[in-house]
């Protein structure tokens, strides 16, 4: 009778779970069930059918019915006396089980080939919270939607989510992954239409694998740069800002066509597209026609990129990428005349011109410690302040360790070193922007103030001064409350050998001091 109970009480909690969310690990639990619940089943049945039919046909009066002792629940027999069931109770419990089998059954096709059948959305939150000392302002950033890109105001302070769908199981299962950062990621501060204008668009990258052997996958989309050690993620860095050389020489995202080949300890990656930056093949307008509509000239020339990461070991990872395509420069009309300038100085004698960006990186990482260390060099043909070629190379250190503090717990402590030369004829290239007097105030590149005012008292347009070498130092701390929550503090100091650097007061200098805190909610 408690059997019956037992399997009565089982059989009735089943469809509760079958309500449930269809995680994999519930399958699991309810298919045990059914299979335990099946075999006593079964059990039941045979000890029905084994009874004596002799006792069921006599004749003989009824013996009075002997009522079994109540066994107690701590005994050892409890559970074993024999239960008794009728046909009819079996055949409602086979119902229920044929029931339960039938929804375990549809769980399990719609995990494995339904709608949300390898589906995934991950993400962060990072709130920052940051002094600069240059401009005079402290402020808390976060979803502010500005399409500049500076060093104090990059890819951090947003909401960033990774919608991932893997269609089918096992490593020849293609799948599609798109990143959405609204207010800093990509699609607002760096990529461009045909006319070199950036458009409020939320997406970040866009990219779909598609194996075609077991070390070869086809990629098609929109992805961010093979340049470099460093990775846009915030909570997947180790500092709260980025290094000189990811954002201002590495190259930035592409859209194209490639592939990524594994083969033993080497990796390899190759696109082709178009150049960076551009959502569409670059349109410069070169001149005007009789009638005053635009004569253009497009870059036909797709950009290549690709990469090779060699595994030296566990620990240690050793790679390297270069860049080779033309590259579009910023063009301007003179409403009188009808001429046409090119280059932030006006000086460059075409539309465009070649750009070449090699680099090598490696990481070292063997439990609580890390090291990166990053080797840049680029060039721009007719890309400089004075019309001329832009050239630039610089190096990024960065060192890491965690630990354990009583009463703090988990924390890690990052100090990173950049250099950054781009001096030659003004400066320029790559992804250092110069306004038209060939100076990013902002991020402290291109000729200095004073060099420019000489040039200037002198009847000249500073075409002649050098362009800065910019260093920084950045000392982290990081502390990891739970899984999910990281909270960094830094202080940055930056430094060039021009005077630079814009004053909220209007005065130049050739330092600025950043002191943040982020909080980054991992999901």
């Amino acid at each position: 009778m408690r059997k019956k109970l037992i399997c009565l009480l089982v059989a009735g909690s089943l469809p509760g779970f079958a309500m449930a969310d269809a995680t994999s690990d519930q399958i699991k639990a309810l298919q045990a069930q059914l299979n335990a619940l099946q075999k006593e089943v079964k059990q039941l049945r045979s000890e029905v059918a084994s009874r004596p039919k002799a006792a069921a046909a006599s004749t003989a009066a009824p013996a009075p019915a002997v009522v079994a002792a109540p066994v107690d629940i701590s005994s050892p027999d409890y559970g074993k006396a024999q239960a008794t069931l009728t046909n009819d109770q079996v055949d409602a419990m086979k119902q229920q089980i044929a029931n339960q089998q039938l929804k375990v059954d549809s769980l399990v096709d719609a995990a494995n080939t339904g709608p949300i059948a390898g589906l995934s959305v991950t993400g962060y939150i990072d709130p920052t919270y940051l002094y600069n000392r240059a401009q005079s302002s402290s402020s808390f950033l976060f979803a502010n939607h500005e399409s500049s890109y500076n060093y104090f105001n990059s890819t951090f302070g947003d909401l960033y989510l990774d919608i991932k769908k893997t269609f089918g199981v096992g490593p020849m299962a293609p799948s599609a992954e798109i990143t959405l950062m609204p207010n800093r990621g990509n699609g607002i501060t760096l990529l461009q239409n045909e006319h070199g204008n950036i458009g409020n668009n939320i997406l970040n990258t866009a990219v779909v694998n598609v194996p075609l052997t077991a070390i070869t996958t086809l990629v098609a989309g929109l992805i961010p740069s093979f340049g470099g050690y460093e990775v846009q993620q915030s909570n997947q860095m180790l500092t709260l800002t980025h290094n000189l050389l990811y954002d201002f020489s590495d190259p930035g995202s592409y859209i194209g066509i490639g592939a990524n080949y594994t083969t033993g300890n080497w990796a390899w990656k190759f696109f082709l597209g178009n150049e960076q930056y551009r959502t569409y093949g670059a349109t410069t307008q070169i001149g005007t026609n009789a009638l005053g509509d635009p004569i253009t000239t497009s870059n036909k020339i797709p950009t290549f990129t690709a990469r090779t990461d060699y595994t030296w070991s566990s620990a240690l990872d050793i790679g390297g990428s270069f860049n080779i395509g033309r590259q579009t420069l910023p063009s301007a009309i003179d409403a009188n005349t009808g001429a046409v300038s090119y280059g932030v100085g006006g000086q460059s004698p075409s539309a465009g011109g070649t750009f070449f960006f090699g680099e090598a990186d490696l990481t070292y990482t063997l439990a609580d410690v890390q090291y990166n260390a990053e080797v840049d060099y680029g060039q721009q043909q007719n890309a400089a302040f004075n019309g001329g070629q832009a050239q630039w190379y610089g190096l990024s250190l960065l060192a890491h360790r965690k630990f354990n503090l009583p009463v703090v717990g988990r924390m890690g402590a990052t100090v990173r070193y950049d250099l950054l030369v781009d001096s030659k004829n003004g400066g320029g290239g790559g992804g250092i922007a110069l306004n038209s007097n060939g100076m990013d105030t902002a991020d402290g590149f291109g000729i200095g103030a004073d060099c420019l005012a000489n040039s200037k008292a002198n009847g000249g347009l500073g075409f002649e001064c050098k362009g800065a070498t910019r260093q920084d130092v950045s000392l982290d701390l990081l502390f990891y409350p739970t899984q999910q929550i990281t909270v960094k503090v830094e202080y940055r100091h930056d430094w060039a050998n021009k005077q630079v650097f814009l004053k909220n007061d209007g005065s130049y200098g050739k330092s600025n001091d950043l002191l943040a805190t982020q909080f980054i909610y991992s999901f």
